[in-house]
């Protein structure tokens, strides 16, 4: 991956993970959990394995702070 890709990458997950904080911010933790897989699945160097789906959904039950760090955990 050349630096370009990497810069790129790099955007997305931060977009991705920022759109998503802002569910959490509103409360709607379902929302912020979906709208994280569904764009980092939109970036073809940022791999998304059905688990983390998943996982994501076990973390909303746990509430805000553990999907908070669940969102910020990727990298």
């Amino acid at each position: 991956m050349n630096e370009t890709n990497i810069t790129a990458r790099s955007k997305h997950l931060q977009f991705c993970k920022s759109r998503a904080l802002e569910y959490v911010e509103y409360g709607d933790l379902e929302q912020a959990v979906a709208s994280m897989i569904s764009d980092l699945r939109k970036h073809s160097s940022l791999e998304c394995d059905p688990c983390l789906s998943l996982l994501g959904m076990m973390q909303i039950e746990r509430g805000a702070s553990a999907v908070r760090r669940w969102i910020e955990g990727f990298n």
